[in-house]
């Protein structure tokens, strides 16, 4: 079976508080285990009043803390935000606290606007350039013999298993060069993913994390026990994705019924491209949906969004979605 696993970006729902939102997060991780969820990954952003792990890997410990067994990670740390050495030490710490259950996820954006990003102390002029060798450093500080002087304390020698994420061949590129694992971001930028593949899986090459290429998949699920219900759930996505492209973000909404009636031409338009990667309906819809996209990636795993506002429905939405996941067959597999 292919591995499925959940992303989580701790939504601040309308009219609750990142308090909730953690509690949420925690209670979802838990079942998450228990329906045999491969990794539970957290994202960093920062200044967006619907997402509340900003403090990602303070937020990675708390749920790695409440679980026994799912990996736990960055999807992703945005490393232009940091120092290597930081990084380092801070997934050092949470791979000593829990051995063999972290995962860092690596991007190269900086997960917030301009202003924020001058408010986080980033060089603006000189992180895209910087981030290849960001990442070669980070990954050095984490060896068993470190070239630099510095030391990372904890970090040295635990080799955390690290991701490279992207929405664009840059990523791609990256990831084939480094030998390292390809996340790519299609539950919301789906422009370049089947390029973006091509470009991993042709230029790969084999490292000591990595011997072939291997590809994880963003792909946004909005499950329920019928159609009509989940079509209705998906209505707070689709609000804040236009709020957002709007300029104007904003803690994820309830849903509305009918909301696409409701939207112009030009949000429509957009929230077909944004969504292009996304499942909507009953469990039996929902499983055609999934085996289509494997089948038309060849992905090795898929990383599962389900943004939904009240979170009973979202965790059941997690939960049907476990449920269709034995009838899935790899890409290319007798049928």
């Amino acid at each position: 079976m292919i591995p499925f696993s959940v992303l989580d970006l701790s939504p601040i729902t309308e009219g609750s508080d990142a308090a909730q939102s953690f509690r949420n997060t925690l209670d979802l991780a838990q079942h998450a285990e228990t329906w045999g969820f491969q990794r539970y990954w957290l994202a960093e952003h920062h200044g967006m009043p619907g997402i509340a792990s900003a403090a990602t890997a303070v937020l990675i410990g708390h749920v790695a803390a409440g679980t026994r067994t799912i990996r736990v990670g960055a999807g992703g740390i945005m490393l232009p935000n940091h120092s290597p050495l930081v990084i380092a030490e801070q997934f050092g710490t949470l791979a000593s606290l829990h051995p063999g259950r972290i995962d860092l996820g690596l991007g190269r954006a900086p997960g917030s606007d301009q202003a924020t990003a001058r408010a986080l102390r980033r060089n603006l002029a000189s992180e895209a350039d910087d981030f290849p060798q960001d990442v070669v450093e980070l990954m050095d500080f984490m060896s068993d013999a470190p070239r630099q002087s510095v030391r990372a304390v904890p970090g040295r020698g635990l080799k955390v298993p690290v991701w490279i994420l992207g929405s664009s061949l840059y990523g791609a590129q990256l990831a084939a060069a480094l030998g390292l694992p390809y996340a790519f971001a299609s539950h919301f930028a789906p422009a370049q993913l089947m390029d973006a593949i091509a470009v991993y899986r042709a230029r790969f090459q084999p490292s000591a994390q990595l011997d072939k290429p291997y590809v994880m998949l963003g792909f946004n699920v909005f499950a329920a026990d019928s159609d009509a219900q989940a079509q209705v759930l998906a209505t707070s996505a689709q609000q804040a994705f236009v709020n957002l492209r709007s300029g104007r973000p904003a803690p994820l909404p309830p849903p509305r019924e009918n909301y696409l009636d409701q939207i112009g031409p030009a949000e429509r338009a957009m929230l077909d491209n944004v969504l292009s990667c996304a499942a909507i309906g009953a469990p039996e819809a929902v499983r055609d949906s999934l085996q289509a996209f494997i089948d038309r990636t060849g992905a090795d795993e898929l990383m599962i969004a389900c943004q939904i506002f009240d979170h009973g429905a979202r965790r059941r939405s997690y939960e049907l979605v476990a449920g269709v996941r034995q009838s899935l067959h790899p890409a290319g597999s007798p049928r």
